[in-house]
């Protein structure tokens, strides 16, 4: 059963959850608070964005409990989630590329009225400010890295408590995808949000982070605090398939301290 004490903002409690055949993750407990940055990797074919999908409610949860803020939201529809507070960010698709910058921001505020518009879309362009001299580009003619904190700035109209993000560096170079991470992702967790962040450049992603969760065949094999994970042997051979659980020094899921 979900705790409603749990210190997770969004909280993910033995969930399972898959495409209509067999599980693609399970039994996967995780969370973050807010404030605070938890990154969830692990190797190809891990189950790392189907996590992403069930907390947003693109897939049914089987099993298991998902809760924002204490309240029960598992296998609620994705616009009711954003009325709630949950944000979400895919890998592609993530802009509407016939519109201006502005436009998507306003379809990212598309719950707001006319004030509550203007005064969230200052407040967005105080974050993002390189946005500011592109308010008027169609987001077809904008470059990796500004179309992704487009992205990230449209979900933001609505003042989401919780930001999850599906592989905010795919397709950017080294230095944008720290650039995003270290300034953006790094800044959005001061400013208070709680940020769950699926990520591939593995060393990038845990020197931002605080909690680290590590997934290996739809489970969660190591979780620990992001810096404790940095250079462990255990973390290594859970990519490279040589062990998935126990062994002397594992670190295990919800072994938080």
């Amino acid at each position: 059963m979900a705790d409603a004490h749990s210190p997770f903002h969004l909280n993910l409690e033995d969930v399972t959850a898959g495409y209509g055949g067999p599980p693609v993750i399970t039994d996967v407990s995780l969370g973050v608070a807010k404030g605070a940055i938890a990154a969830v990797v692990g190797p190809n074919g891990a189950g790392k964005s189907t996590v992403l999908k069930a907390a947003i409610g693109e897939l049914s949860v089987t099993s298991g409990a998902i809760t924002l803020g204490g309240e029960l939201i598992t296998n609620l529809p994705i616009d009711a989630l954003a009325r709630k507070g949950l944000g979400y960010v895919p890998q592609s698709r993530d802009v509407f590329d016939p519109l201006t910058v502005r436009e998507n921001l306003e379809m990212g505020g598309y719950l707001l009225n006319g004030a509550e518009m203007r005064d969230r879309m200052a407040e967005v362009l105080s974050i993002f400010g390189i946005l500011e001299r592109l308010m008027g580009r169609r987001a077809a003619l904008l470059s990796g890295g500004e179309r992704k904190v487009t992205a990230i700035a449209r979900v933001l109209m609505l003042r989401p408590s919780v930001l999850i993000l599906d592989e905010p560096t795919a397709g950017l170079s080294p230095k944008l995808s720290s650039e995003l991470l270290t300034e953006h992702v790094r800044g959005l967790a001061n400013r208070g949000v709680a940020v769950l962040l699926v990520e591939q450049k593995v060393v990038d992603a845990l020197a931002i982070a605080d909690w680290a969760y590590v997934l290996a065949n739809g489970r969660v094999r190591l979780s620990a605090r992001a810096s404790e994970l940095v250079g462990r042997q255990d973390l290594t051979d859970v990519y490279l398939g040589m062990s998935e659980s126990g062994g002397d020094g594992t670190i295990k899921a919800g072994a938080q301290a």
